[in-house]
């Protein structure tokens, strides 16, 4: 077992090795801050598995409190702030399938069932669903800044996110620097004003400079100074790229005819599927 899984419930461990080769840098320096409960901010490209660190550290911390408690109770523990409506349903999407294994794994170490409800809760939410939130509230809320910012001034939405303990902000970057980020940065302060204790804040990022001035944004507030108490895990390295100028076979003219644009058409089609992305 890799030395950045050892720290994980097994049941974790066992669903996370069968499904990946091995930890990606980002997230193995990442764990260990988010398990020992620091502000952690992410800085990785895309594909980097930054939102799986983050969520995996939180979910670990669910199945042992339902597992030493005799099951989880209905209050929500981890918001999940997203910037854009459709990834904020793609991301309930992705979670789905880990929750589903290491429910799986759980059972096959012959461990009590451990039923982690994630719940998506946007302006585009139907009022059913909204409804079933009140009345049973999901462990994991996935959001965007301007819902957030609704369910706190809610008496309803101030009830569910009372229990909160942590927060991970998604494309944290987007937002830095814009009246966005402003607006959520307050949003931040009322909710752990609400909840009456310290979160746990994870920001994921795309690579930025100056980074300080990223984790400084996610500390907010309660932070001693320009970013610290964050831990920074910056993997910010380049991808390598292959580039080149490709040219037709048919001499280009001012105004390209259709035979011309099939040769482009067909070359783009042949790329597309010699590569993966």
């Amino acid at each position: 077992m890799s030395e950045a899984l050892r720290a994980f419930h097994p049941a974790l461990a066992r669903w996370f090795e069968r499904t990946f080769e091995a930890p990606t840098p980002a997230q193995a320096r990442a764990w260990p801050a988010i398990l020992a409960g620091r502000h952690t901010l992410i800085a990785a490209p895309t594909g980097s598995g930054k939102t799986l660190a983050a969520f995996l550290a939180a979910i670990d911390q669910l199945v042992r409190e339902g597992l030493e408690g005799g099951g989880l109770r209905d209050e929500t523990r981890i918001v999940y702030v997203s910037p854009l409506k459709a990834l904020s349903n793609d991301i309930q999407r992705n979670l789905e399938a880990p929750l589903a294994g290491i429910r799986g794994e759980l059972r096959a170490l012959g461990l009590a069932d451990v039923d982690i409800r994630a719940s998506v809760r946007t302006g585009d939410t139907p009022q059913r669903e909204r409804e079933g939130m009140r009345r049973r509230p999901p462990h994991i809320v996935v959001t965007t800044p301007e819902s957030l910012y609704i369910l706190l001034g809610s008496d309803s939405g101030r009830r569910m996110l009372a229990t909160v303990r942590s927060v991970i902000v998604d494309e944290i970057h987007a937002m830095v620097g814009a009246k966005r980020g402003v607006h959520l940065a307050l949003s931040l302060e009322r909710l752990e004003a609400l909840a009456g204790r310290r979160l746990t804040r994870v920001g994921l990022s795309a690579t930025q400079r100056p980074i300080e001035d990223v984790a400084r944004f996610l500390v907010g507030a309660g932070g001693p100074g320009p970013g610290a108490g964050c831990a920074v895990v910056d993997y910010g390295h380049a991808r390598e790229r292959d580039l080149r100028i490709e040219v037709p076979v048919s001499p280009l003219e001012a105004v390209m005819s259709g035979d011309l644009w099939t040769q482009v058409y067909d070359r783009l089609a042949q790329l597309a599927g010699e590569h993966r992305t």
